[in-house]
């Protein structure tokens, strides 16, 4: 499975070629700052990549300066529709993961294969320590026996937003209509 960094590098070149700098600042402003692209991750990914067939690049000079753009190859395509398709464990289970899952499930060409991957994700929810945010070290504290008031303002933030995703997804599924 792949990480993150190249999933945004498939999923954004998808959408349109774009040089390294424009690429990393897709990446931060997705997965947000306290997560930061280095130039040195995206270069040793992109070069990957390039030789790997995924993606292509091209050269240019703006303002005399030689631009590197890359775009999205057939095989890229692919392997970004087969790693979409195929959807499991952290990045199905961890929010910022599987908001990069989100971001490109479109370009999955089928909607049950879509559906595959939404339905995957609806039945974690339904787990009940999907709720439990907290650990003792040793596994996880209920809810209800969280006493700091902070971390219960957390839950509480976090209950609403698995609520507004599981009813999204029922409604995406037409379950219980």
């Amino acid at each position: 499975m792949m990480n993150t960094i190249e999933l945004m590098t498939l999923g954004f070149l998808s959408e349109e070629p774009l040089c390294g700098y424009r690429l990393r600042k897709k990446m931060e402003q997705l997965q947000g700052y306290m997560q930061a692209v280095s130039d040195g991750t995206l270069h040793t990914v992109t070069n990957r990549f390039v030789k790997a067939g995924y993606i292509g690049e091209t050269f240019t000079v703006v303002n005399g300066r030689r631009l590197r753009e890359f775009h999205l190859e057939p095989a890229g395509r692919e392997k970004l529709i087969e790693e979409l398709k195929g959807t499991s464990g952290y990045m199905l289970t961890n929010i910022t993961k599987w908001a990069v899952v989100m971001s490109f499930l479109s370009v999955i060409p089928d909607e049950e294969d879509r559906r595959a991957v939404l339905r995957r994700r609806l039945d974690l929810l339904a787990e009940a320590d999907v709720r439990c945010l907290y650990s003792d070290g040793e596994g996880p504290i209920d809810n209800d026996d969280v006493a700091d008031k902070y971390r219960r303002a957390i839950i509480m933030v976090h209950d609403a937003e698995i609520n507004a995703e599981r009813a999204w997804l029922t409604r995406e599924l037409g379950i219980g209509e």
